[in-house]
């Protein structure tokens, strides 16, 4: 059996990475209205997942204004898929 990965097995990173799943790219106030995390836990959590290389973040200024959003790479869509996977096999031999 595999083992989750240990990276999307946290409830906010987990909650990240689906968000981006349904949209082209999400900034950061939006990630931190959905997830409900604040702007430290939102920061810190968002760098594990891009030094993973599960998302792209690119920082810009709009107007006067610093803007980060981010992207889900192909890396973490294949990462949430064996992580999917591995539930599906961890909840068939329990079911």
């Amino acid at each position: 059996m595999r083992e989750l990965d240990p990276l999307l097995h946290s409830q906010l990173r987990l909650a990240i990475i689906s968000l981006l799943l349904s949209v082209e790219e999400a900034d950061f106030n939006y990630l931190k209205e959905k997830t409900e995390a604040t702007s430290g836990n939102l920061s810190i959590q968002l760098d594990k997942l891009s030094n993973a290389g599960y998302i792209e973040i690119r920082k810009e200024i709009v107007g006067k204004k610093p803007r980060t959003s981010c992207r889900l790479t192909q890396k973490g869509r294949d990462a949430l898929d064996v992580y999917v996977a591995s539930l599906r096999e961890y909840l068939g031999k329990v079911l």
